[in-house]
């Protein structure tokens, strides 16, 4: 895993250096963040909302017991914010457009297209790996910002049909308990994961030989490889802005 994540900081490397001589075309980049992020937003959005609800639920009559149910806001929103939004909708994500860009560029890699770019004097790294991980690294963010919306809009509503609790209750304690650090910190990770994704999925996929039964294996070690450096990603960020 050390000398797989070695080989993806070359890549991302070669990436910034792809972009920076302009050889980026802008409409690829945005091929690409409809492809990973836009046709993600519906599974990421019942995900949020589900993940809400289910947490309105466990905690709803608890706080309602201890007489603190005006802070049922506050903590759903802040779960969401913090871990629920950009977490898992990275994972659905991952699942989602992260094995496709793995399969796609491993699919390449056995039919002998990359080497036909390699012909034609183009950069592989940069042509296939670029607007992947740029697109995913700005739209990812935009999809989190809005299943932590739904999340939030979910857990007033369920909160309302467990308890009764008065939705300007609910929404007063979203705003007394989130600080602008928290929306920060979320976008960042969000922004980190996709690019993530998008290296870790296209690093394995490039990697892939053989033929067939080589594309499915690569598929599957990237979606573990990328959930593996994104949780590890989400601790060390965590361990930066909520401990130190």
């Amino acid at each position: 895993m050390i000398k797989f994540l070695g080989l993806c900081v070359q890549n991302f490397i070669e990436c910034l250096k792809y972009i920076i001589k302009g050889n980026l075309r802008f409409e690829r980049v945005i091929t690409e963040a409809a492809s990973i992020s836009y046709d993600s937003l519906p599974i990421s959005l019942v995900i949020a909302f589900i993940s809400a609800a289910v947490i309105a639920i466990q905690v709803s009559k608890q706080f309602l017991m201890t007489g603190a149910e005006a802070y049922i806001g506050g903590t759903i929103a802040l779960v969401m914010i913090r871990e629920i939004a950009p977490g898992f909708v990275a994972l659905a994500i991952g699942a989602r457009a992260g094995t496709a860009i793995s399969a796609e560029i491993a699919n390449m890699q056995v039919t002998s297209q990359v080497d036909a770019i390699k012909t034609l004097k183009i950069n592989p790294i940069g042509y296939y790996f670029a607007p992947r991980i740029l697109s995913a690294s700005i739209t990812v963010p935009m999809v989190v910002i809005i299943s932590g919306f739904i999340g939030i809009v979910g857990g007033m509503v369920v909160s309302y049909m467990a308890i009764g609790l008065h939705p300007t209750r609910y929404i007063a304690s979203v705003f007394n308990w989130i600080r602008i650090k928290d929306i920060y910190v979320c976008i960042l990770k969000a922004c980190i994961f996709g690019a993530l994704i998008a290296l870790v999925c296209a690093t394995k996929g490039y990697q892939t030989k053989g033929g067939a039964k080589e594309v499915g294996t690569s598929t599957t070690q990237a979606a573990i490889l990328s959930t593996i450096y994104m949780l590890v990603a989400d601790f060390l960020i965590n361990l930066l802005f909520y401990i130190s």
